[in-house]
């Protein structure tokens, strides 16, 4: 469902100027998706969109023209010490926990960084997941991210 929602949430804002985020939650319902104001929110934050200016001071919702979007390691710091409350290992899964409604955003980062050990993430509301690969390098990911929320 999140895919075909990011999917369809890239057309409508190729297609249309959309300026808000109530005018992008009105243009899925009416593709008959059904979204609240908060999942927009995160959709906005997983998919790096962006303001672009649209004409006559206004501005719309774009994708980020750089394909392979990272976080810079300031950036990971300054979202990693913002959201993130703890985590810990077991064998090859990380699990960090989060402030209700950060997980996305911070799986999202964990997933764009370049930490090679990360094999992929799963996030709920405050919790994520990460397989990691080799097992030995489960701990150096909780020290990296001890590190940033320090």
């Amino acid at each position: 469902m999140k895919s075909r929602r990011h999917d369809l949430i890239k057309k409508i804002i190729g297609e249309e100027i959309i300026e808000t985020q109530e005018a992008l939650a009105e243009a899925l319902r009416a593709r008959h998706m059904r979204v609240t104001q908060a999942t927009i929110s995160r959709d906005i934050k997983e998919l790096f969109l962006i303001k672009v200016p649209a004409g006559n001071g206004r501005y719309r919702y774009a994708v980020s023209p750089h394909e392979n979007v990272r976080f810079s390691e300031g950036r990971m710091k300054r979202l990693f010490k913002d959201n993130v409350i703890f985590s810990d290992s077991s064998e090859n899964m990380v699990v960090v926990k989060t402030i209700p409604g950060a997980a996305s955003t911070v799986g999202a980062a964990l997933d764009a960084s370049d930490w090679t050990e990360i094999i992929g993430t799963v996030a709920g509301d405050d919790s994520i997941f990460v397989l990691v690969k080799p097992r030995e390098a489960a701990e150096t990911i909780v020290e990296r991210i001890r590190d940033m929320i320090r």
